[in-house]
């Protein structure tokens, strides 16, 4: 199967398990498990909440136990939030800034999820291998997470 049709199954999927639920927590657990089941070669699936305008505090996840807060504009995560864009990073450990909550982390995406018009969340994901995410990781990924976003209105 190749990635894009892979992604439009995945965020089928997604649809399938948040359109007829509102609990915005229990959605965000069954897509970090859908996640973390579906993606090869990743270690780490899950959301950052925006607690404040200072920081984000972890959500509900798939894998190691992870930091709990990050410093809005620290980390990929924090920078993600922060810029309200995608960032894809091939090596964690040249990333500035970078918090290694995982020591077997070598690289991650995180995209933002918006309510509202603003920034509410952020989803993580982490590899232990490098450059494990690309472009079409990044298209389908952001996809998925528009779709999501649809259920948070």
């Amino acid at each position: 199967m190749q990635k894009q049709d892979f992604y439009q199954s995945l965020t089928k999927q997604a649809q399938a398990l948040t359109s007829d639920e509102s609990n915005i927590v229990a959605n965000m657990a069954n897509l970090s498990a859908l996640l973390f089941t579906s993606l090869e070669d990743i270690n780490w699936a899950g959301f950052y909440f925006v607690d404040s305008p200072q920081e984000l505090v972890l959500g509900p996840f798939q894998g190691n136990p992870a930091c709990i807060r990050i410093p809005m504009g620290k980390g990929v995560c924090g920078t993600a939030a922060q810029t309200q864009q995608t960032q894809l990073v091939e090596d964690v450990h040249a990333f500035a800034g970078h918090i290694a909550c995982d020591a077997a982390s070598n690289s991650e995406i995180v995209i933002p999820i918006f309510k509202n018009g603003k920034v509410f969340a952020v989803l993580d994901i982490d590899s232990p291998s490098l450059s494990r995410f690309d472009n079409e990781d990044k298209v389908g990924l952001e996809a998925l997470v528009k779709s999501f976003e649809l259920t948070l209105s």
